[in-house]
């Protein structure tokens, strides 16, 4: 016989699926599978079509403090209510992934506000019911956060952005793909309170050089940054980034039709690791001007 010490320690290398199976062997597999320190990480992708609140309820008064990092991405049927139950029980999450929740509202940012502040990183993506109510909520409740995803959280305007930098000032991924009502203003705030970004991802938001230059006066961290769609920016703005952003590794930026090879040529003078992700014929060009090799095979941009 396995001691329940040496148990424990082999039941906390398997997944979700084996511990599931597991607990259904016999009464002592079944406590020791079923044990929240077993828990501490749990991916429900791969369950989406059958994950309803109840199951989330359920996995959160099993897990308890144990639990760090949750994917309920895909998950459809999961809202409000049980998340405002898993919130409660489990306090101690850091990592939490929603998604394509699409019945998450500005409620869940609420819970998450009062009971999970160790919260780092999460991602709100196509939750299109979110709006500023939910970043003013993160902004009290998540000082701590670090990653941030509101891809088409279309509802999102300048005023969030700000409640959002104010408190949580130790950003370093921002994700706003699609966030179309987003201005310079946003930049600005986020020039002024967030100095530690890294990565920022803009594609499609109606951002112009003003607000471009500033956030790259204030985010001198600055390694990825996705400008796509962005058809307002000119060479101002690579020029922006050159002077102040010298540890700027990835620029994508297609489909903005008023930067020019004098905006490139400024930008690989000083970022000369940055890899361009841009339309074809400015890349041929930016080649062409630069000798550099800009390569075609590298991975999207995260989203």
């Amino acid at each position: 016989t396995v001691s329940p010490r040496a148990g424990s320690r082999i039941f906390s290398y398997l997944d979700v699926v084996t511990l599931c199976r597991c607990a259904q062997v016999s009464k002592a597999w079944n406590v020791l599978a079923l044990d929240g320190s077993n828990w501490q990480k749990i991916d429900l992708f791969n369950f989406q079509t059958d994950i309803e609140g109840r199951v989330v309820e359920n996995i959160s008064k099993r897990c308890g403090g144990f639990l760090r990092q949750l994917s309920l991405r895909g998950c459809l049927s999961v809202g409000d209510a049980s998340m405002k139950t898993f919130a409660q029980n489990c306090r101690n999450i850091e990592v939490l992934n929603l998604n394509g929740c699409t019945k998450i509202t500005d409620s869940t940012c609420l819970s998450l506000s009062k009971f999970c502040y160790k919260l780092k990183q999460l991602d709100l993506t196509s939750c299109v019911s979110i709006s500023n109510h939910s970043l003013k909520a993160l902004s009290d409740g998540c000082r701590m956060l670090e990653m941030l995803n509101l891809s088409w959280c279309d509802q999102i305007t300048r005023d969030g952005i700000e409640a959002l930098a104010r408190g949580c000032n130790g950003l370093r991924a921002l994700f706003l793909r699609g966030c179309t009502q987003l201005e310079d203003g946003a930049l600005k705030h986020l020039q002024k309170y967030c100095p530690e970004l890294t990565t920022i991802n803009m594609q499609s938001c109606t951002i112009t050089d003003e607000g471009l230059v500033s956030l790259c006066r204030g985010c001198h961290k600055l390694q990825i940054l996705c400008v796509s769609g962005c058809s307002n920016i000119t060479d101002a703005s690579l020029s922006a980034m050159g002077l102040n952003c010298p540890r700027l590794k990835i620029l994508e930026a297609a489909r903005c039709s008023h930067v020019t090879d004098a905006g490139f040529t400024v930008l690989a003078r000083v970022s000369l690791f940055c890899f361009l992700f841009c339309d074809p014929h400015a890349r041929r060009r930016g080649r062409a001007r630069e000798g550099q090799a800009l390569p075609f095979d590298i991975p999207a941009l995260p989203q």
